[in-house]
């Protein structure tokens, strides 16, 4: 399954973590209590109580992402890798773990990003020990033969051609060609078509994969929901304790700065709707400064649904269907973007003045300190109201903590949104919202003129 959400050098956890268990602090933006342990060969072990009877969020957070893809030719292999994931062991050859899931009815799946592979299950706390049991197996002893990995690959050349079909990936793609130059978030979480193509022939290579990022100490264990944490810990320790590799972290090329503004075209050979788009490089998401957090009110501030923009654009002249931003933390620096879906090409001009419009005002002063104010309060009541189940407070924390390396991430960087000022979101838009900084994306249609 391909998601792009949405850095620093790999983190091992085994530094960042006591081998103690810790309570972290009570907050305001996680209010449900969270247990830590670090087992010794470095696995991270999150437990959260929740009054879910009966049910369990089971969550096992990888720190790898295409960002970490910076072998030539070997683009796309988190999210292969990924697929390969579901192969089987020795104990449970391929089959036999769905065999398991399937009774006792758990929800199971997985997803990567630019940043974390994260694989979910849910379903009934009866099947928690055997579940600890044969996901302990596969990240130990993951085993699958060369013509299994090659049929696995066929069918990743299918899901990007799927993909193809539809603009969202031209769109990704070409973004990130532009706008990156050194930096491996220059291609996709699918990768690129060519490298795709060839995996068929790197499974040697899918192996040395496995052993280099499927560790304890880059891994991990977010369980919420209804169960015995003594029993759970006896289970864990028993089924992971045995796990001793180590991770080997990889340089990841440092972007340049850029000078000059670019753009990019792309003649869509299809009907769809015309696109305009604006991206500009930004920090990496990190708890010791409050820059993912600013951009978090400034999506909303710019073009959320209260905004001067989306009045303008989409309810009253109606020039866009929509507009938005693609912007989520990052662990490396990476773009803010403004997006809009045009209702016809020859609002272009249009649009694009009023985004530029947009960040002028902000970049020279004027700010709504009103708005500013309301969109953290409605960012505070949504991520309550999103965390009302065992899965879904799980997937929240594996996301967090898979970005940021901290199991408390979520509450931290929800505490920064909630300290941001007007002046930031002007700051902001001075020092990164500039044309020199910007990536000019135009995506036109068939039928449509340029």
């Amino acid at each position: 399954m391909h998601r792009r959400f949405v850095p620093l050098l790999l983190l091992l956890l085994s530094a960042a973590l006591p081998a103690a268990a810790e309570q972290p602090a009570a907050s305001p933006f996680f209010p449900y209590p969270m247990k830590v342990d670090r087992l010794p060969n470095g696995l991270t072990v999150v437990r959260v109580p929740f009054n879910s009877p009966g049910l369990i969020a089971y969550q096992t957070v990888v720190r790898v992402g295409s960002r970490n893809e910076v072998e030539p030719g070997k683009t796309g292999f988190a999210h292969f890798f990924e697929h390969m994931m579901f192969k089987g062991t020795k104990n449970f050859p391929e089959g036999e773990r769905e065999k398991v899931i399937s009774t006792y009815g758990y929800d199971d799946n997985a997803f990567t990003s630019d940043d974390v592979t994260v694989y979910h299950s849910y379903g009934p706390t009866a099947g928690l020990e055997k579940l600890v049991q044969i996901e302990a197996d596969r990240f130990r002893n993951l085993e699958y033969s060369e013509p299994s990995f090659q049929t696995e690959a066929l069918a990743v050349l299918g899901e990007y051609h799927k993909n193809a079909a539809q603009p969202y990936l031209k769109i990704e793609e070409e973004l990130g060609r532009t706008a990156f130059t050194q930096h491996t978030y220059g291609h996709t979480t699918l990768g690129y078509y060519e490298d795709v193509k060839a995996m068929p022939q790197a499974y040697q290579y899918s192996r040395a994969f496995f052993e280099r990022w499927y560790t304890p100490d880059n891994v991990l264990l977010v369980i919420v929901g209804d169960f015995n944490d003594d029993a759970l810990m006896q289970a864990v320790r028993t089924h992971y304790g045995p796990w001793d590799r180590k991770g080997t972290a990889l340089p990841v090329p440092a972007e340049p700065r850029q000078t000059k503004e670019r753009s990019v075209h792309i003649d869509w050979p299809q009907s769809t709707q015309p696109r305009h788009l604006f991206a500009w490089h930004t920090p990496a998401a990190r708890l010791d400064t409050s820059d993912a957090a600013i951009q978090t009110v400034l999506t909303d501030y710019l073009v959320g649904p209260t905004s001067p923009l989306y009045k303008q654009l989409v309810l009253d002249k109606q020039l866009a269907q929509e507009i938005g931003s693609d912007f989520s933390p990052h662990r490396d620096p990476h773009l803010f973007s403004l997006v809009a879906v045009l209702q016809e090409e020859g609002h272009r001009a249009a649009v694009a003045s009023a985004f530029n419009a947009a960040v002028r005002e902000l970049a020279t002063g004027k700010v709504d300190a009103a708005r500013v104010e309301a969109i953290k309060s409605n960012t505070r009541y949504g991520l309550l109201m999103g965390m009302e189940t065992a899965k879904s407070v799980a997937t929240q924390l594996s996301w967090y903590s898979g970005i940021y390396g901290t199991p408390d991430a979520l509450a931290r960087h929800y505490q920064k949104v909630s300290e941001v000022k007007p002046s930031d979101l002007i700051s902001f838009a001075k020092k990164y919202l500039t044309a020199a900084n910007r990536t000019v994306l135009t995506l036109t249609p068939a039928g449509g003129k340029k």
